[in-house]
């Protein structure tokens, strides 16, 4: 009975645990149902069309972590770009593509290509060092495609990955090297092993929470044997610690199990970050680079398996940049350390040479030497990829890799294009166009240096664009010509007896809104000039914490100044890092600082007053940026970075009184994506855009929701924001991949909820520019960059809110839902699927009239839900002859020549089963001609008015011409077909061959005689009429001036000259080639173009 009652109790428990996990599931459905059901309204699917476009520049490139070359066919290779994804080339580098666009990451610390299969590919996330502006990751990542597809295969908490080892026996075998954060403790640290290609990890040496593993090798002869590096470092805000008692090197003969310090004759004092690498000509022989404490770092080498080193000099570089080394596959003892100024050794250590940098950047990261000619190698450092032949005498640059680290940018209002300026991660400040008139794109020799160094903040003058503001690291400004490209140094300096300022690395600049003569500037005090910099005035005593950074413990412990290069590439801290002056006040003006306050005067800087706390925000968050509102004097936007604190919080905060009192308005920001920067819209006070870790956001209701804007940028950091006015562009400084511009973001003006339930609605139209597109740079080859312009003509931006389906695409998915639930399927039968096979999807009627109402423009487009653009190319619609074999509605449609300057509406029909239904418009817009010619039409419309008679009569001569060798193509086939027939040599090819010398002679007009090289070398003849016509066109396509009187008096003469021969080609048409296919049926001849078949049942 025991058992029983037991086993009904089991059975019981069973069963209630059952109903309660099928319970359990439902509920996750239904909380994934509601979750879809609470999709919000505007979300960044919806706005998709809204593509943001990448106009580089590439000149400088920018900075390299890592390469993996296929071994077998060096042709082929990856590049991680320490803040700028992941790309490919499969041509030596002569083109690439990013490979590495739209995952967690865009920090990329390192690759391992399997030697077992090139198709793998393994990448390490978060760059492999602990410099000042550093990106983070979130694992490791594989792909087994060859770069078209990735994996995340875990160690997400890692944040930087320093190596990857693949065991060349086993691909399933990899060892990672996982640093952990600079910026924190836990977290995936140390060395990790799989034995299953990554599905599981283990890890095989753990130091500390403090201490992670940042080099991983092993002896190539016995793969077992694993020689490790473990590096203690802190860096943040306030400071760095380079280096600790942890950092030491490791070894194991097992595969990881057991490992052991191998330390004897490396530095007693702590170790900051080092390089290792072994000798592939004899692996007993080790290398390790290492920074250490009083001045005991260095090269140190060892011939025992690292049983014991010997230091061969005092040559090391900085641990927190660089330190990394590599071997000669070719010579023995032959090693480069890749550092500021390169170096190489060819005596095991003992004496060092520097590499050449004649025609090349500084500061390297990486090196790749081919094997099969030490001779070729490649670099990477901040400047890009450098290739050599001939063992760095001279070095190419791989030009046409767009990956600069902008910090900051700033827009002028040049006319008809304004400029875009923006300082670099140590590649200078830089200017270029946003666009030009170019079919090609802006090229990187239309980008210039206004001031070299690390760049950061620029302003430009608004009512002189050729006043430029610059700056480069610690505050160092110029004041730029543009016009002539002088600069002169305008810093503000001590005052007599006056302490030196602390600035900081990124210090803040801006022009006063209420006169641009006026600038601010700020270190742990604020500066203002009133003459452009030529004089300052300091407005403020020190509104900073002023905190002693040696008050605070790292790692848990206080370090001493002899720390290895404890706050060395640090700034100062207790610095002012962001301002800005109100637009409605003058002398309201906010700063932040590196330690967390924000302070404000209303008086221009006679009183300050604090804000040290705001709300969830940990106190001494650094204020990456501060936005007085364009609307409201009383509101200001701040923005908190807490990444160097390991904390990665959006923080996001407004203030509707001067910043007394704060509230957050982050909402529905991502929980990991640090806020960099805030910009808001000149009309509307609650369009708002944000700069994140991880891409820009916007929000139309100032906080409430935020929307991310996906379409055509990659996962990147977007550092700074800024807005051009005149054109509402919305113009980024992402760090790593240049900048992006979305042209003409007012559609977001009008978006809110009530607008996405609408059927359809068309936005308001931005002003189109009529200019003649230049011709594309020719020759130049594949590795030419441009940044693309935005496309030609009128942009209309449409919200559709559901596109029709068609009958096909309806039975698609209610059989797709029958299926998901197991139930019957309904077979169409043939005719059915027939019908569907000849239904034409639903497409959009776009049309364009003139401001008489005249159509001067139609074509189609593929409806397409939610937020899409498409463009018109200012040009009427086509007399080309168009060909077709079957209807395609979507077909593109050429365009004529370009209309006149005036208004225009648009108005957009959906075409679907045979009928139109108007979606929007009309809505009025204008076109605006450039006006950039030297020579421009004295009568424009005159002009034009000539171009249309030509294009008539193109149309007419074209028309014919197509006729003529269509009669001529049914003539011969005639002949051809009466040829063996009986009696038809008697009447039929009599006729047709009257008929074919007539149409030669008629095809010898249009032609003339056929040239074997150049119509040029045919001797004198009369001009035949197809080019005389072609002479016209030509002389006016890539014009707006007057018309020549060459051209009209050719016009003329083909008024004269066609209208005969059309005549003889109507004859032919309807009288003479009607009898000969008549003749053709009286022979019974078989069937020929023009022809109706006769036959009659026999009775």
């Amino acid at each position: 009975m025991i058992n029983r009652s037991l086993g009904k109790l089991t059975s019981l428990l069973l069963v209630s645990a059952l109903l309660l996990g099928n319970a359990s599931v439902f509920a996750q459905k239904k909380k994934k149902k509601d979750t879809e059901e609470e999709k919000p309204a505007i979300n960044s699917e919806l706005v998709s069309g809204l593509k943001l476009r990448n106009i580089g520049p590439a000149f400088t490139s920018g900075r390299i972590a890592d390469f993996a070359v296929n071994p077998n066919n060096h042709s082929e290779f990856y590049v991680a770009v320490a803040s700028g994804n992941i790309w490919k080339t499969n041509n030596k580098g002569i083109t690439f593509e990013p490979v590495f666009e739209k995952y967690g990451s865009y920090s990329i610390g390192c690759l391992a290509m399997d030697p077992n299969n090139s198709n793998v590919v393994w990448a390490g996330t978060g760059e492999n060092n602990h410099q000042r502006a550093l990106g983070y990751g979130d694992g490791i990542y594989k792909t087994v495609d060859g770069g078209k597809s990735w994996k995340n295969m875990g160690l997400k908490e890692s944040r930087q990955i320093g190596m990857i080892l693949i065991d060349p026996r086993n691909s399933d075998i990899v060892y990672v090297a996982a640093e952990g954060s600079a910026w924190g403790a836990g977290g995936d640290r140390g060395l990790y092993k799989t034995t299953d290609g990554g599905d599981n990890w283990v890890k095989v040496l753990d130091i500390s929470e403090n201490t992670g593993i940042n080099n991983i090798i092993c002896d190539p002869r016995n793969p077992d044997i694993l020689y490790a590096t473990s590096e203690q470092r802190r860096r943040h805000v306030h400071t760095k610690i380079g280096g600790g008692p942890e950092s030491a090197v490791y070894k194991s003969t097992d595969a990881g199990q057991n490992w052991r310090k191998i330390m004897k004759g490396l530095p007693s004092e702590h170790i900051g970050g080092m390089g290792i690498a072994i000798s592939p000509q004899n692996p007993d022989v080790l290398y390790i680079i290492a920074e250490a404490a009083n001045n005991s770092g260095g090269f140190f080498r060892t011939s025992d398996r690292g049983e014991s080193w010997n230091k061969m000099s005092d040559h090391h570089s900085s641990g927190q940049y660089y330190n990394e080394i590599f071997c000669d596959p070719v010579e023995f003892d032959k090693v480069y350390s890749v550092e500021t100024f390169s170096h190489v050794t060819s005596d095991g250590g003992k004496t060092w040479k520097k590499l050449s940098t004649k025609d090349r950047h500084v500061d390297d990261h990486a090196i790749w030497i081919d094997p099969t000619d030490n001779k070729h190698y490649m670099i990477g450092g901040d400047g890009g990829v450098y290739i050599t032949y001939d063992d760095g005498k001279a070095w190419r640059q791989v030009s046409n890799l767009s990956v600069t680290q902008f910090y900051r940018v700033t827009v002028d209002n040049e006319a008809p294009f304004y400029n875009i300026y923006g300082g670099t991660q140590d590649n200078a400040t830089q200017g270029g166009p946003v666009r030009n008139t170019s079919e090609f794109g802006v090229t990187s020799g239309e980008w210039f240096v206004t001031v070299f160094g690390d760049g950061f903040w620029s302003r430009v003058d608004p009512s002189n664009p050729n006043i430029v503001y610059s700056e480069w690291q610690y505050g160092n400004v110029v004041r730029y010509d543009k016009q002539s490209g002088e600069k002169i140094s305008v810093k503000p300096q001590p005052r007599k007896d006056e302490l030196t300022y602390r600035w900081n690395w990124n210090a803040p600049l801006i022009l006063s809104k209420h006169n641009p003569s006026t600038i601010y500037m700020a270190a742990n005090k604020v500066f203002k000039s009133t003459d452009r910099g030529n004089t300052w005035e300091v407005i403020s005593d020190d509104l900073t914490a002023q905190i002693d950074r040696n008050t605070w413990a790292v790692m848990g412990k206080y370090w001493s100044v002899d720390a290895v290069s404890k706050d060395v590439s640090t700034s100062q801290y207790n610095t002012i890092v962001s301002i800005d002056e109100s637009p409605l006040k003058a002398g309201l003006i906010y700063v932040g600082t590196d330690d967390g306050l924000i302070q404000v005067t209303e008086d221009d800087g006679k009183t300050w007053s604090k804000a040290a706390s705001f709300p969830n925000v940990p106190a001494n968050t650094y204020v990456s940026d501060i936005y007085a509102s364009r609307f409201d004097e009383n509101v200001v936007y701040a923005t908190f970075d807490g990444m160097k604190s390991d904390d990665f919080k959006p923080y996001v905060l407004k203030s509707s009184d001067k910043g007394k009192t704060w509230k957050s308005i982050a909402s529905n920001l991502p929980e990991n994506g640090t806020i960099h920067t805030l910009e808001q819209d000149t009309k509307n006070a609650k369009l708002l855009f944000a700069g994140s870790e991880f891409g820009v956001f916007f929000t139309v209701d100032e906080g409430a929701n935020w929307t991310q804007l996906k379409a055509g940028v990659p996962t990147i950091a977007i550092r700074d924001l800024a807005i051009q006015e005149r054109e509402n562009d919305l113009v980024m400084a992402s760090f790593g991949r240049g900048f992006f511009v979305l042209d003409d973001y007012s559609p977001l003006r009008e978006l809110n909820k009530d607008l996405t339930e609408e059927t359809a609605h068309l936005f308001d139209i931005k002003d189109a520019l009529l200019f003649m597109q230049t011709d594309k740079i020719y020759g130049q080859g594949a590795t030419y960059f441009g940044a693309p312009n935005p496309e030609y003509g009128a942009t209309f931006t449409f919200y559709q809110k559901e596109t029709p389906k068609t009958q096909r695409q309806i039975r698609r998915e209610k059989e797709k839902e029958l299926f998901k639930n197991g139930e019957r399927i309904h077979q169409p039968t043939w005719i059915e699927l027939a019908e569907e096979e000849k239904e034409i999807p639903a497409y959009l009627l776009v049309t364009i009239k003139d401001e008489a109402g005249s159509v001067v423009r139609t074509f189609t487009k593929k409806p397409s839900k939610g937020i899409t653009r498409f463009n018109w190319d200012l040009q009427y619609n086509s007399t080309e002859i168009v060909k077709a074999k079957k209807f395609d509605p979507l077909k593109k449609s050429k365009g004529g020549i370009y209309v006149l300057p005036g208004q225009y509406t648009v108005e957009i029909n959906q075409i679907a089963n045979g009928e139109s239904t108007l979606l929007a418009g009309p809505k009025n817009f204008t076109v605006k001609a450039l006006n950039n010619t030297t020579l421009p039409a004295k009568d424009r419309a005159a002009m034009v008015a000539f171009q249309k008679e030509v294009s008539e009569l193109a149309k007419a001569m074209n028309g014919t011409l197509t006729l003529v060798n269509e009669m001529k193509a049914e003539v011969a086939a005639m002949k051809q077909t009466a040829l063996p027939l009986a009696n038809s040599h008697n009447d039929v090819l009599p006729l047709l061959e009257t008929i074919e010398k007539d149409l030669n002679k008629i095809y010898f007009e249009f032609i003339g005689l056929k040239a074997k090289a150049s119509w040029e070398e045919i001797p004198p003849a009369n001009m035949p009429l197809m080019n005389r016509l072609n002479s016209i066109i030509w002389a006016q396509i890539n014009s707006t001036s007057d018309i020549t009187s060459t051209s009209s008096n050719s016009f003329e003469i083909l008024k004269e000259k066609f209208p005969p021969v059309l005549d003889q080609v109507k004859t032919i048409a309807k009288t003479k080639l009607p009898e000969a296919r008549k003749a053709m049926d009286q022979l019974n001849a078989p069937y020929t173009n023009g022809r109706i078949p006769q036959w009659e049942a026999s009775k």
